[in-house]
């Protein structure tokens, strides 16, 4: 949590130097605590690992998170059972008249169609156009990622020789970026895509910041509009099973994935592989959680 000082405080101008964040006493009484609402769009499809990967990070934090999640109405999952999603998820045309501090779209297995050819695409451009006014801050996972910047920017994807799949390690490019507060110069994050975007593409829009890449697995973090819309190519969600038992399943599929990379110890797939990124998943959603999500809300929408 941020630090509380007087508004005049000499200390104030350095500690806002080393990147410290303070809040006066004027903005202090402005915020009278109150739950996040936090609405999830969970387009993977074991919906169930889904949400226990993002609740693990969500819950971690001193703030007061409220859940709801949400399901397309244009398409219908083959992976949950009906019963789940009838009891535990909303649609949109159930939710667009509220306001929410914060919102999760997820990635989802539809990489290698264009994405006017998936199904519930113009669905899900109605919902980013209306995070625009309904939202405080949109984090955006993976294929998620890819689908905000080509809708609010116009980056297209592109698709790779080869499956991205692995932990790969990733420099921090903006260091006073609140988003990575905290994040050692590099660190280790798992990917597992098939598609990206071209860094000189990126580079063209000044509105969107690339915050991290990676030089094999290529840009990672990127934050645009003062981190209204939040994009992450990779996984940081993982639990440390997920790219082996995501390898198995290809596998068993007779497809001709490669096995993940800096994954398994010795590159033995018969090895159970360790979680070395869990403590920058963590300080990742407890960044945007504080930052750009509480730190940002309303008190009380209008």
């Amino acid at each position: 949590m941020p630090i509380k000082i007087p508004k005049q405080l000499p200390a104030r101008e350095i500690l806002e130097e080393e990147n410290i964040f303070v809040m006066d006493e004027d903005r202090a009484k402005n915020q009278d605590i109150r739950p996040l609402n936090i609405l999830i769009l969970n387009l993977m499809p074991e919906k169930e690992k889904t949400e226990a990967h993002l609740l693990r990070l969500l819950g971690n934090t001193p703030l007061q998170v409220n859940i709801s999640f949400l399901k397309t109405a244009t398409h219908q999952s083959k992976n949950t059972s009906p019963m789940h999603l009838e009891q535990f998820y909303t649609t949109f045309a159930q939710v667009k008249n509220r306001k929410f501090d914060g919102m999760i779209v997820t990635g989802a297995p539809v990489e290698l169609l264009d994405f006017e050819h998936v199904d519930y695409w113009e669905e899900l451009t109605e919902i980013m156009a209306w995070t625009k006014t309904n939202v405080t801050s949109t984090l955006h996972i993976c294929w998620g990622a890819q689908a905000a910047l080509f809708y609010h920017f116009g980056i297209g994807k592109y698709e790779l020789p080869e499956k991205c799949s692995g932990i790969y390690a990733h420099e921090v490019h903006d260091r006073t970026e609140k988003l990575l507060r905290g994040f050692d110069d590099t660190f280790l994050a798992p990917h597992s895509r098939h598609t990206d975007v071209y860094k000189e593409e990126l580079l063209k829009h000044p509105e969107v910041k690339l915050l991290s890449s990676s030089e094999e697995a290529g840009p990672f973090i990127m934050s645009a509009n003062g981190g209204k819309q939040i994009m992450i190519t990779g996984h940081l969600e993982y639990e440390a099973a997920t790219l082996a038992e995501e390898y198995t399943r290809d596998r068993s599929r007779g497809l001709q994935v490669p096995m993940p990379k800096h994954y398994f110890p010795n590159d033995d797939p018969g090895r159970e592989p360790f979680n070395k990124w869990r403590s920058h998943a963590h300080l990742l959603f407890s960044n945007w959680l504080n930052y750009y999500v509480y730190q940002e809300t309303p008190f009380e929408w209008d």
